[in-house]
């Protein structure tokens, strides 16, 4: 479950909670209806917007929707599901794009995929992705080469970039792939005229989904000594946000160019979610549910004193009651002295390899930690996660443009 549109539920009225969930778990049917159940891990939070984009522009009918099953990410519960040539396709563009990632991974040499046998298994299971992919395609009437070679320019443009690089070269293949993926909506739909726009949107989506992965990681990149666009680059993190809330801003432009029978859900996600993805990478934002220490005093919980819980009334004598020693004065094994050194910090998780990610995914799924669960671990990446459905009492909704 990746993706960088997250949407808290707490921002989600009733209705368009129930619409994105009926998306999501579309999408999941979809590629087990079409591909099979082992393809189901490719289910993707940016994958719906495809479903999203597709259903917000066709006329509404009878058979937009159909009850699903129980399943125990929905607590054995059966739902209303979107189904459709919308999921068909948001299904297609997953399976295409997730076997870009998994050839990354063995390129790379990731985890487990530094053994030959794993690595011939997962290009096996890689190259059955792309054939799916391109049969759906074709039956929807759209070409995946278009991902394919995207994918395979990003390589070769990754390889020759370096320092004054533009940060737009690089992201310029994921920028190709996912406007021809929002375009297709509006020919599944029967729009043509939003061909345009949506295409300059998906165009914007893929330059943040880029930037914001690049912002996240980073930090686990440097320590690994993995390749990052903005190291290798050389561009700062407020040039990245700068490109950032411009394509924000360009993505609002061109859903407004766009005709649609019912935007709301659209709106929100591609609006209002995204700038809150930005918030989130970049650090700029918080919600009650995360923790109030990032709120106050610059991640200070005790209010701005320099990171002393004490503060300047100490009766003490000002700062640390115990002179900096917790056990009383200077080195705890003997009187004076500086004290021991600071106690290593644990070290940062590695990634999963991809065939252990998989299995904890498959966990989370039967745990159902993935929907209901206030924070779990990423599967691969090991960031914290927060889980789609979980509850939250925040009130932190700042629209900021007429909707």
């Amino acid at each position: 479950m990746f993706g960088i549109v997250r949407p808290c539920s707490h921002r989600l009225s009733e209705g368009l909670k129930a619409s994105w969930m009926a998306h999501l778990c579309g999408l999941c049917l979809a590629l087990r209806s079409d591909h099979g159940q082992f393809s189901r891990i490719v289910t993707n939070y940016d994958g719906l917007i495809v479903s999203v984009l597709t259903e917000a522009q066709a006329e509404r009918g009878t058979g937009w929707r159909r009850t699903a099953g129980p399943c125990p990410l929905r607590g054995m519960r059966t739902a209303p599901v979107a189904k459709g040539e919308g999921a068909r396709l948001a299904a297609a563009v997953s399976l295409v794009l997730a076997s870009a990632k998994v050839r990354d991974h063995v390129a790379d040499g990731d985890g487990v995929l530094k053994r030959r046998p794993v690595a011939f298994a997962a290009r096996r299971i890689a190259g059955g992705w792309d054939r799916a992919g391109a049969r759906t395609g074709a039956e929807l009437g759209f070409d995946t080469a278009v991902l394919v070679d995207a994918v395979d320019r990003q390589t070769g443009i990754e390889a020759l970039a370096g320092p004054g690089t533009p940060l737009l070269a690089v992201t310029e293949p994921t920028e190709t792939a996912t406007a021809a993926a929002f375009a297709h909506t509006a020919v599944l739909a029967g729009r043509p005229g939003n061909m345009a726009p949506l295409a300059e949107a998906g165009r914007l989506f893929g330059r943040l989904a880029h930037l914001l992965d690049a912002v996240e990681d980073q930090t686990a990149d440097a320590a690994s000594g993995a390749w990052n666009p903005l190291t290798a680059t050389g561009t700062s993190l407020a040039e990245a946000r700068r490109l950032a809330d411009d394509a924000l801003h360009g993505i609002r432009l061109a859903l407004r160019d766009a005709e649609f029978v019912d935007d709301k859900l659209a709106h929100v996600l591609l609006a209002h979610e995204l700038r809150t993805s930005v918030d989130r990478a970049f650090g700029t934002s918080s919600c009650s549910h995360v923790g109030e220490a990032s709120v106050q005093g610059g991640g200070n919980p005790y209010g701005g004193q320099g990171g002393n819980p004490y503060g300047s009334n100490n009766p003490y004598g000002g700062g640390d009651p115990s002179g900096g020693n917790p056990y009383g004065g200077g080195n705890p094994g003997g009187p004076g002295g500086g004290g021991p050194d600071p106690l290593p910090q644990p070290p940062r998780p590695e990634r999963r390899g991809f065939w252990a990610g998989c299995a904890v995914a498959i966990g989370l799924c039967c745990t159902c930690k993935l929907c209901c669960a206030k924070e779990y671990e990423g599967p691969w990446s090991r960031k914290r996660r927060e889980g789609c459905c979980r509850d939250c009492d925040c009130d932190c909704c700042d629209c900021g443009c007429d909707c």
